[in-house]
């Protein structure tokens, strides 16, 4: 069997892209589907939920490079021509059906990658090839994106391998030709003779016009509009001696033994502070919207009952008194989350210029404490440990 192609017959090697892309693919997509409907209330699921994802993230990576192998080769090769040229029609529309798998075969597993680059946390690619990509930012907004591109052209996707399986079975059935022939393997020396294939810019550009109105239509849907969380309670402004004009509240969590951090979008803080005072400085108040929370691919899990539970507890309190040791400064209080009051202290650093002040702390929790995510018992699954990042910036008012 040679190696390359004919104009009567394909090649061992593009046989063997076809059939690998066809078991991948075969194998990958419902793979996905029952990933994405699985449960992960409890360590067990998470688990299960956890592994199917990364097993069809990498089929997807597997998926793109096996794609752009066989490309590059095509591009090598000469096509064999029609069995019956005289059908046009159905020429036609068996070039376009291969032109969006060829084009699907790259462009969905690309924007699954990019979805998983531009995200943080959840089921890992199992492939020595890192989590993240050149030129990718850790970013929702682009995350939302290309899982929405992904979603929209796997249909395109499925939709062409549709078309392409009810077609080889029309060859094999109904014309009982020998189309399915030439693609597989064992003897091919009774095929018929037939010229070359000429190649045309119409099944192409009708392809990308097809993924186009595809795109086109999941925008007119409303596909890529995503409303922030429902959940999120407006909080009442606050008036104190200082006014944050600027700062971040980060946390960080270990999920399947990946760091994944996310921030709070909405919080208020009321200081009162006097850095020439002596003993107790001053006191902070802060009141954060737990809705406003973005933590990655997990932030709906977090909203949910057994974790945040933002439904019955929207708001976090966090009440200290704010006390120094020379240039050491402590904020000691207590921190309520999901109805539970736990004492904390958070050291942090400030740094004063006439009435504006820099200050950076840090505090490790331990979710339990909180009874957060009970069901998750495993810290290979979900780690114990909690870590609060808080930088802001405050002016003090004349």
């Amino acid at each position: 069997m040679s190696l390359a192609n004919t104009a009567t017959r394909y090649g061992a090697v593009t046989k063997l892209f076809h059939w690998a892309t066809a078991l991948l693919i075969l194998v990958l997509i419902p793979l996905g589907a029952i990933a994405n409907r699985l449960p992960y209330e409890t360590d067990a699921q998470l688990a299960l939920k956890a592994q199917l994802f990364s097993v069809h993230k990498t089929l997807g990576v597997a998926v793109f490079l096996v794609a752009l192998a066989r490309i590059l080769w095509a591009l090598t090769q000469t096509k064999p021509g029609e069995l019956h040229p005289d059908r046009r029609a159905e020429n036609a529309l068996a070039s376009l059906v291969h032109w969006l798998l060829y084009i699907s075969l790259v462009a969905v597993p690309l924007t699954g990658w990019i979805h998983h680059a531009a995200t943080s946390g959840f089921a890992p690619i199992l492939l020595p090839l890192g989590q993240d990509l050149p030129l990718v930012p850790k970013n929702e907004s682009v995350s939302e994106l290309f899982a929405t591109l992904h979603w929209i052209w796997s249909k395109v996707m499925i939709a062409a391998i549709g078309l392409h399986i009810a077609g080889a079975f029309k060859h094999l059935i109904v014309d009982k030709d020998s189309t399915l022939q030439r693609m597989w393997f064992g003897a091919t020396e009774h095929l018929p003779e037939v010229t070359a294939h000429k190649g045309s810019w119409a099944a192409p550009l009708t392809a990308l016009i097809v993924f186009g109105l595809a795109t086109g239509a999941g925008a007119m849907g409303g596909m890529f509009h995503h409303d922030g969380p429902a959940a999120t309670v407006a909080l009442a402004d606050v008036s104190s001696e200082w006014t944050v004009t600027e700062g971040r509240i980060e946390i960080s969590v270990t999920q399947l033994g990946s760091p994944v951090t996310g921030q709070f979008e909405d919080w208020t803080s009321a200081i009162n502070f006097d850095p020439e005072g002596t003993g107790t400085l001053g006191d902070v108040t802060t009141t954060v919207a737990i809705g406003s929370l973005k933590l990655g691919s997990v932030t709906d899990q977090a909203m949910g009952a057994d974790f945040f539970d933002v439904a019955d507890f929207p708001t976090a309190t966090f009440a200290a008194n704010i006390t120094a040791d020379g240039t050491s400064y402590l904020a000691d209080g207590t921190l309520t989350i999901k109805g539970n009051t736990v004492p904390v202290s958070m050291p942090f650093v400030l740094s004063l210029n006439g009435n504006n002040a820099e200050m950076a702390g840090s505090l490790s929790l331990d979710r339990r404490d909180f009874q957060i995510g009970q069901s998750m018992g495993d810290e290979s699954n979900l780690g114990f440990g909690v870590s609060v990042n808080v930088n802001l910036q405050a002016t003090r008012g004349e």
